[in-house]
Order: C-alpha cells, then sequence, then structure tokens
C-alpha cells in the first residue's frame, strides 16, 4: 500500500519565491558595485603603481564572476520540473555555492603564496593612494554587504551566503589594505603589506572552508542541520497504531527546502488513511517539513530488504 503526499508544496513554493526575489535583487546591487569597485582599484592600480591595488581587483574580478554565478544559479533554479530533471533545477544553488567556496580557498591561498614572496624582498608602494581607494573599496564592500543582508536571506540559502562571505572577503581585504597603508606611511615598515595580507587570508580560508564542508553534506543527502533524524523516527512511532519506521530520510533539496521519505509500518487493525494524516502533521509542525513521501504498510506486505 503506497501513499505518497507532497503537501503544502504551493504554499511553501510561493515563501520560497518571495525570498528568492529579494536574493536576486540584493546579489545584483552587490554584483554592480563590486563590478565598479573593480574597475576602480584596476585604474588605480595602475596610475598608483601599486601592486596590492592590481592583486586586489583581480580578487574583486573573482568575487564579481562569483556573484554573477550566484545570480545566473538564481535564474537556472528557478526553470520548471521535467521528467528528466523532475527536482527542477534547484540543486544548481548548492554546485554554485560549492564553486565559491572552492575559489575563495585559492584565492586564499594565492595571497598566501605572493605574501611569503613579498615579506622578505617588499617593493615600496604610494601608500597615501592606495589608502584612499582603499578606503571607497571599504565602503563600497559595506554596501555590498548591506544590501545582500537586507534584500536576500544570508541566514538560510546556502548560495548567498557564499556570495556574502565573498563580499566580507573583500571588505577585510580593504580594512587590510588601510592598515598596512597607514603602518607604510608612518614607519615605511613595508613587509606590513604582505603581513597583513597573510591575516586577512586566513580569515578567508576559514569561511571557505564552512562554505565547502556545509554544500557537501547537501550534495551527500545529509540529515538538514537543526533536524535531528532519531527525534523525527521517535515522533512518528509515538503515533497510536504505528509499530514501526524505517527507511527514514531526511535531506535539502536546496536552502529553506528539506524532504523527508519513510515506510511506517501499522498495527493490522488501523485506518492507515488517520495514520498517514497525523504523520504527515507531526512532520510539519515538529519538524516544518512540508516535502513529505510516506509509504504505510500493513505486515502482510513484504518488500525486499532496505539498507538505510
Amino acid at each position: 500500500m503506497h501513499h505518497h503526499h507532497h503537501h503544502g508544496h504551493d504554499h511553501h513554493s510561493h515563501g520560497h519565491g518571495q525570498s528568492r526575489d529579494g536574493n536576486k535583487k540584493g546579489l545584483l546591487i552587490a554584483l554592480i558595485i563590486t563590478t565598479g569597485i573593480m574597475l576602480l582599484e584596476f585604474f588605480g592600480g595602475l596610475i598608483t603603481n601599486s601592486l596590492a591595488l592590481l592583486s586586489d581587483s583581480g580578487h574583486m574580478l573573482s568575487d564579481a564572476s562569483s556573484l554573477a554565478l550566484s545570480l545566473a544559479a538564481m535564474w537556472i533554479a528557478g526553470k520548471a520540473a521535467t521528467t528528466v530533471k523532475t527536482y527542477g533545477y534547484y540543486r544548481f544553488e548548492i554546485l554554485a555555492a560549492l564553486l565559491n567556496g572552492v575559489t575563495l580557498f585559492l584565492i586564499a591561498g594565492f595571497i598566501v603564496y605572493e605574501a611569503y614572496g613579498r615579506i622578505f624582498d617588499p617593493p615600496a608602494v604610494s601608500s597615501g593612494s592606495m589608502m584612499l581607494i582603499a578606503f571607497i573599496g571599504l565602503l563600497a564592500n559595506l554596501l555590498s554587504a548591506w544590501a545582500l543582508m537586507s534584500k536576500g536571506d544570508v541566514k538560510d540559502n546556502v548560495n548567498l551566503r557564499s556570495a556574502y562571505l565573498h563580499v566580507l572577503g573583500d571588505a577585510l581585504g580593504s580594512v587590510g589594505a588601510i592598515l598596512a597603508g597607514a603602518v607604510m606611511l608612518l614607519f615605511d615598515w613595508y613587509w606590513a603589506d604582505p603581513v597583513i595580507s597573510v591575516l586577512v587570508a586566513l580569515l578567508i580560508l576559514k569561511s571557505a572552508w564552512g562554505i565547502i564542508s556545509h554544500t557537501v553534506h547537501i550534495l551527500m543527502e545529509g540529515t538538514p542541520a537543526g533536524i535531528d533524524a532519531q527525534r523525527v523516527r521517535m515522533a512518528l512511532e509515538g503515533i497510536p497504531g504505528v509499530r514501526k519506521v524505517h527507511d527514514l530520510h531526511i535531506w535539502t533539496i536546496t536552502s529553506g527546502m528539506n524532504s523527508l521519505s519513510c515506510h511506517i509500518l501499522i498495527e493490522d487493525k488501523e485506518d492507515d488513511q488517520s495514520i498517514l494524516q497525523k504523520a504527515i502533521n507531526v512532520i510539519e509542525e515538529q519538524f516544518h517539513i512540508n516535502h513529505t513521501t510516506i509509504q504505510v504498510e500493513r505486515s502482510e506486505l513484504s518488500h525486499g530488504e532496505v539498507h538505510e
């Protein structure tokens, strides 16, 4: 006896769509600002002969690319499901977030590599101009971060959070450039530039690792953070008339959209529809999962051994 249930799907998608519009708006604002600052730093670097600004404009280029990728991912994720892609393209957002996490890792590695060469032989930098451009960069990055925070769902959307961390990494880079510029202006300690760059790189690495581990967990169909599978099983087995719950799977399709499937073995005399409704209610009310597929079984039903 199979009962497949997708309750509340339309309502859930509606909420998802509203936050999606905000996310797109926030990403677009951040992309425009980041691209503008990238061009300012690139030409500013050429004029002031500052390699620090030129390399930061390269960092900005990767950030602008990552924001564009996140925006494209949102557009692709919004495409309708097909008979071949029955879940639609939601997962593309997770792939984009993973790619962003990996690029953050590579950027941080490149900064450390460059800094190592400069510590022992630091080049002279026109620090005053560098500080001014870095300060403009910092303001722009904070504006981008604010756009993402106020318009989008940075907390729960992993794709948006990866873009937000890119922007914060830029802001840290700008703060580092201002501090390094001040030290060089006051004391002529040109080694301050690579040392501060390494500290910023380490902070970027920490953020990148968080994104990569989270996205890999989602791609491996891991149980969503904040949901205890054992508690879900106990809640379902606590419904009167339920003998056993098996083949329980809980996973994330994309940020903010969790799914659950399970088999429920009930007492032969019980009403299967009544228990199915109770199970749906328990999962929705206690665990806020709307996408459920529940198979209700009686003792005479036999199927192959399920590997959990």
